[in-house]
């Protein structure tokens, strides 16, 4: 039963990648993704448009846009590898569910930060929603006893630990969305997760 579950199709994360690889293709065709004023004007989150331009739509439209065929590839990779082992744990519609609250939710909480700093910066990408992702698939592996397939607790620890250096060392990446994204993600591992529960035929009544 194990092994039939493990080989299901993860859609959902084929889905979500293949969204962000023709997003991408788009903008480019129709002008440049390093270019900060055509992101801003395609979608990309920048705190004064949706703060006094109610323009609410860009906590989402940005989620699914990268700076860059480098910030995508790096968030698709990531994405690719992790992404199948919560959607099998969560199910599909709880993991799309879970995949947009994270990714909303970070631009949410870095808006909010933002704004309370003065510090107005356009920002677009998954990085969000993938801190979600990890930190979904850490309390996971947290409730199975250090073991979800082929991931443990050692390679989660490692995970977040690089992933969190690898951004506070880096110019230019919204730390805010990644700790968000990340805590979001915990929390709503905590709320949508459900640790399979193994039936021991040994203890069943007979009569």
């Amino acid at each position: 039963m194990g092994q039939e579950r493990n080989h299901k199709t993860a859609y959902v994360t084929i889905a979500v990648i293949v969204i962000n690889i023709l997003g991408f293709l788009y903008l480019e065709i129709r002008g440049s993704t390093e270019d900060v004023e055509f992101m801003v004007a395609h979608g990309a989150l920048f705190e004064p448009m949706v703060l006094y331009g109610k323009e609410y739509w860009r906590l989402l439209t940005s989620v699914f846009m990268h700076f860059g065929v480098e910030h995508l590839v790096n968030n698709m990779l990531i994405l690719f590898v992790l992404g199948d082992n919560l959607e099998r744990a969560l199910g599909k519609v709880k993991y799309a569910f879970f995949y947009l609250v994270c990714g909303i939710g970070a631009n949410v909480v870095s808006l909010w930060v933002n704004v309370i700093q003065g510090d107005y910066a356009v920002s677009a990408g998954a990085s969000g929603a993938i801190f979600g992702v990890i930190g979904g698939l850490a309390y996971a592996v947290a409730v199975n006893r250090g073991r979800l397939e082929d991931l443990n607790a050692r390679q989660m620890v490692i995970l977040v630990a690089f992933s969190l250096y690898h951004g506070f060392t880096s110019s230019g990446v919204n730390n805010t969305a990644h700790v968000a994204g990340l805590l979001l993600g915990i929390l709503m591992g905590m709320i949508l997760y459900r640790k399979p529960v193994k039936k021991n035929w040994m203890e069943e009544d007979i009569w």
